[in-house]
């Protein structure tokens, strides 16, 4: 947190709820730190470690980008509220799109295990829901890939808009 306050930039935070594949979180790392995050949150239960697939995936990402491991997310919800930062979740159910959500503010972006998705507790302490519009037989992405969209898009608003 503090790295963020003395860089003077719009926050930009993961929080992994669930997201237990090394391979997914080194390439979700990988993904926050190309576009400048400040930080991933993730529990200490139910959740990827850093090992080696980790970081062979993460492309040296690790180094980089400050990972904190918590034990109650919801806790670290409402502390980064009173910051003035906006939480946003994500959700194929949501039915607010991706491309129509404003990302011009301090925020942190929740993604949710493949499969679960979001857990219930921390769904409802989200201030807004976004999905990503998908066409097809298949209407989710994996969790990485996701995360890399959301993110493009949180970047793409923040520097091209």
């Amino acid at each position: 947190m503090e790295n963020w306050k003395r860089s003077r930039e719009k926050a930009l935070f993961l929080i992994l709820d669930g997201i237990t594949d090394p391979q997914n979180f080194g390439a979700i790392a990988r993904s926050a730190c190309t576009v400048g995050a400040h930080g991933i949150i993730i529990s200490k239960h139910r959740s990827a470690p850093i090992n080696k697939v980790a970081v062979k995936a993460s492309a040296g990402a690790f180094s980089y980008i400050p990972v904190c491991r918590v034990t109650n997310l919801v806790s670290v919800i409402e502390a980064l509220k009173e910051e003035g930062i906006w939480i946003i979740g994500t959700s194929e159910e949501a039915k607010l799109s991706l491309y129509a959500q404003d990302f011009n503010s301090d925020l942190v972006i929740i993604i949710g295990s493949e499969g679960k998705g979001l857990s219930p507790l921390v769904k409802k302490h989200c201030d807004f829901l976004v999905s990503i519009p998908t066409q097809g037989e298949i209407s989710s992405l994996n969790a990485a890939v996701a995360t890399g969209v959301v993110l493009y898009e949180v970047w793409r608003q923040r520097h091209y808009n």
